[in-house]
Formats: structure tokens, C-alpha cells, sequence
């Protein structure tokens, strides 16, 4: 009877329909990070953050998406002027966003960019706080306030945009997380030396309605404006957390690029000890070193309709600038 129903098991999880439930645990390797699907997604809402100086991270990354999945893609892009800082902290264009939606909606009709102002808010909620000069930039604190969002969807993937996506994103996306706040992939370097189950922030798979409930973000907001945290806004989510989902290193693979089981492939900064002590951070945009020094070319097909696209659109916009 056991094994009869293991083979249902397999047998049904090729058309995300499986439970666990039904298996007993230590019959499986690694149970905590299987993944129980009670539903398909028709609609993956996405999370990106940014300025203007994002269009080619959202671009790539949503090329690559758009690629290798069938469901129907709704990217919100949070965004706000903060020129007050610095004179590059402009808010992504529209002309930008229609671009970015008009190169996903050739792939699918009903996909969909939605731009999302959040300056006075972010003003509101962070101007002046403890964090506003974050390691990376202020962006990086704009999906605490996902929540403030009216109509935000009950279910959200939040990516960062050093981010390709080398399998169906609905693989991701469709997991079970209804018990929990989020599900994340735990941080390369931090699971070491911070704490066993610290999480890469790079990728959150977000139960915005679980997450209203036990005020994960209120928290978390209230942590970046008290105190002065190295990693602000993963720092701030990871010890605001009451429940959280685990997941396979495939769902945020941080090192390791040319992995053919790789879903979400982050490039983000590596520490390397040869020839010397150093940091890496390429991004999948800079193509000589994506190649050359990280010997990446699982995305070349991607970068090559990049390229193309990101001709076409500085041709456009000059010509724009050119006519008025």
C-alpha cells in the first residue's frame, strides 16, 4: 500500500497537483524542503524594485522569464525620485516601463507592467531613518512597503534585479506557502556566520495576506528606523520573521551559474580568496564578464535578444529626443 501510493505521488507531482501528506516523513530525503502545490497560478505576480538605472536588470530578467514560461506575467515596479540624495536616483520611466511591457507582451498578450510611485511614502515611512545610506542603495528598502500597496495581490515574488530566471518561474511561484510568511533560500555566507537559517533577501516568495496578519512589515520598517543594521532590509525581514518556508538552493542560486536545474539564478556579489582575497559582481548585463570570468553561458540566447532590444530602444529614445 506504501509504495502504491508513493507511485501517486510521483505520478502526480508531474502535474503540480501533489501533497505529502499521505508519505511518511522519514521515507523522504530532505521532507522539509519538498514543496506541497494545492493549486495552479494562472496569474505570477512579480515584485521589482528600482530607479532608471534598473531597465537593464528588468530587462534581462524579464526577458528570460518570458521565455521559458507559458503563465501570464504581472510585474509591479516600485520606484521614487530620491534626487535629493543623489542627482542619479531617478524614478524609472514611463517610457522605460512601456518598453519593458511592450517586449514581454510580444511573448504573451495579457502580460503586464505595472509602475508603482512610492516617493512619498518612502519619504514618510524611511526619509532620514538609520538606513537610508543602506550598503547597496535606498531602493533596496522600497518592498517593505509592499504592504501599504492598495490592490497588491495575496501572493507576490519579489525579485531582486540581478536575477535571471533559468526555468519555468510557475515551478517557483506555484509552492505552497499558505502557513507562512514567505519561503526564501538561505544566504550563502550568512547561514555561516550570522545564524544556520539566515536568508538571501534577493528572492522572497511573499504571503502578502499572512504577512498583514502577524506584521512582518510594520516590524520591519520599525527595525530600519531604530536601528543601524550591516544588511538594512534582509537584516530587518529576517529577525521581523515569525514563520518562514526554506526552500532548495535552485530557487536562489548565488555561486554557482551554469547549473541546468537552476530556477533562479542570482548574480550577486562573491567573495573569492584566488589569486588574492577579492569581491566579484558582475551582473548578467556586463556580457564580456558574464563569459569570460564567470564562464556563464546558460542565458546566451537571452543576452543576445537583449542586446538587440536594448539597440532598439536607444534608437527609439533618441529619435524621440531628435523630434520632440
Amino acid at each position: 500500500m506504501q509504495k502504491c501510493l508513493q507511485f501517486v505521488f510521483l505520478f502526480k507531482s508531474k502535474y503540480a497537483i501533489y501533497t505529502k501528506k499521505y508519505i511518511p516523513r522519514k521515507k523522504l530525503i530532505n521532507v522539509e524542503f519538498y514543496d506541497k502545490i494545492i493549486k495552479v497560478n494562472k496569474m505570477v505576480n512579480i515584485l521589482l524594485c528600482g530607479n532608471e538605472k534598473v531597465f537593464d536588470g528588468a530587462l534581462t530578467q524579464l526577458i528570460s522569464m518570458t521565455n521559458r514560461t507559458q503563465e501570464t506575467i504581472r510585474c509591479y515596479i516600485f520606484t521614487m525620485n530620491l534626487t535629493r540624495m543623489k542627482p542619479e536616483y531617478k524614478s524609472i520611466s514611463d517610457s522605460q516601463v512601456k518598453f519593458l511591457e511592450k517586449v514581454i507582451k510580444e511573448k504573451n498578450s495579457d502580460n503586464e507592467v505595472i509602475r508603482v510611485d512610492v516617493t512619498d511614502l518612502y519619504e514618510k515611512e524611511f526619509k532620514n531613518c538609520a538606513n537610508e545610506g543602506a550598503y547597496c542603495t535606498p531602493y533596496t528598502l522600497l518592498r517593505l512597503l509592499a504592504d501599504k500597496i492598495s490592490n497588491i495581490p495575496d501572493k507576490l515574488l519579489y525579485l531582486d534585479i540581478d536575477i535571471m530566471i533559468g526555468g519555468d518561474i510557475k515551478q517557483l511561484y506555484n509552492i505552497d506557502i499558505e502557513d507562512y510568511e514567505y519561503a526564501a533560500v538561505k544566504e550563502k555566507y550568512g547561514c555561516w556566520v550570522i545564524r544556520p537559517d539566515y536568508i538571501n533577501a534577493g528572492m522572497l516568495l511573499l504571503n502578502m495576506k499572512k504577512i498583514k496578519e502577524t506584521g512582518l512589515l510594520v516590524k520591519a520598517r520599525k527595525l530600519i528606523k531604530e536601528k543601524k543594521m550591516l544588511f538594512a532590509d534582509q537584516d530587518a525581514i529576517f529577525w521581523s520573521t515569525t514563520k518562514k518556508k526554506l526552500l532548495p538552493r535552485i530557487y536562489n542560486e548565488q555561486s554557482r551559474f551554469n547549473k541546468k536545474d537552476t530556477i533562479i539564478c542570482h548574480f550577486a556579489k562573491r567573495l573569492m580568496f584566488w589569486p588574492y582575497p577579492h569581491t566579484e559582481n558582475f551582473k548578467q548585463w556586463n556580457l564580456p564578464e558574464v563569459h569570460t570570468v564567470l564562464k556563464c553561458h546558460a542565458f546566451d540566447k537571452d543576452l543576445e535578444e537583449y542586446v538587440k532590444l536594448k539597440k532598439q530602444y536607444e534608437e527609439n529614445r533618441n529619435e524621440e529626443v531628435i523630434y520632440g
